[in-house]
């Protein structure tokens, strides 16, 4: 039976329909490209000799491949130290939210906690207002961690949104495996570890990548309570790079040529952002799953 007997009405061969498609490619690619140029320009920049990019204008291929400004930045040790800090304060940092997160969000999941709703409350309040930036800087300094790495992770151990959106996602674990748990006798941390983690690892590895991401992009608490440039992140040391454009990387004498500097920032820039796009891939796709199951219920 065709659609035109059946009364049903075949849209997606419709002219206009087709019409409205091809508009929506045009467009979303237009925006995709203009997303995308900006970062193939970055690279294109950072292989291409000093020599040719001193004469300006907008290089989208490298018209002679160099890799004078990746050699440079790799003669000290100085990008590599705050790559390290870098990585160390994202897994660390990552890890310490997850168990904090996690701790928190499955006790305020459980409809039978006592003052459930007031702590859900509290946890609210701190996404509308927080007590300001002097307020926090004399917390961190009267905790002792001013040039410390913990000054990093410790105020920002738990966000309050991720909390809320994985207390909803852990709502709708059944409760009778936690009740099946506990009549073999298992206690409300070994439920957590053995039955919530598991069935939530969509939701977690979504949350491990965004306060990832957080962790390696964080510069302005750096700049605030780190004052030893050897604990410096990559992201620090780069917008010091951008700032001063005529800088070196490290600790270089004054009688080394000069290498462009726009090659030297867009080399940095590309050497700081790839680690985090080489672990997204392989984490996105829990992305939508994770996200959407933990709205779902409220």
């Amino acid at each position: 039976m065709s659609s035109e007997r059946s009364g049903i009405v075949n849209y997606d061969k419709s002219w206009g329909n087709k019409i409205f498609n091809a508009v929506n490619y045009i467009f979303l690619g237009l925006i995709a490209l203009v997303c995308v140029l900006p970062f193939v320009y970055i690279v294109a920049v950072s292989f291409t000799a000093p020599e040719i990019v001193a004469q300006g204008g907008f290089i989208l291929f490298p018209k002679k491949l160099s890799l004078s400004a990746y050699s440079y930045i790799f003669s000290t040790n100085t990008l590599i130290r705050s790559l390290g800090v870098s990585i160390y304060l994202t897994v660390l940092g990552t890890l310490i939210n997850l168990v904090f997160t996690s701790l928190l969000a499955y006790p305020l999941s459980r409809s039978h906690l006592k003052g459930r709703r007031v702590m859900l409350l509290a946890v609210l309040i701190t996404m509308l207002f927080n007590g300001g930036l002097i307020p926090t800087f004399y917390v961190v300094k009267s905790l002792h961690m001013i040039d410390t790495l913990w000054s990093l992770m410790i105020p920002t151990a738990i966000s309050a949104f991720n909390l809320i959106v994985l207390k909803n996602f852990f709502q709708q674990i059944p409760d009778g495996l936690e009740d099946s748990a506990r009549i073999d006798g298992c206690n409300d941390l070994g439920i957590l570890v053995r039955i919530v983690i598991p069935l939530s690892l969509p939701a977690i590895a979504t949350f491990g990548l965004f306060y990832a991401v957080t962790h390696w992009n964080n510069f302005f608490s750096a700049i605030m309570y780190i004052n030893n440039n050897t604990k410096w992140p990559v992201q620090v040391l780069l917008r010091e790079i951008v700032i001063n454009a005529n800088s070196r990387v490290g600790d270089t004498s004054t009688d080394e040529i000069l290498i462009q500097p726009l090659t030297i920032k867009m080399a940095v820039i590309v050497f700081a952002t790839f680690p985090i796009m080489f672990v997204y891939p392989f984490l996105q796709k829990h992305f939508v799953k994770g996200v959407m199951l933990g709205s779902v219920k409220g």
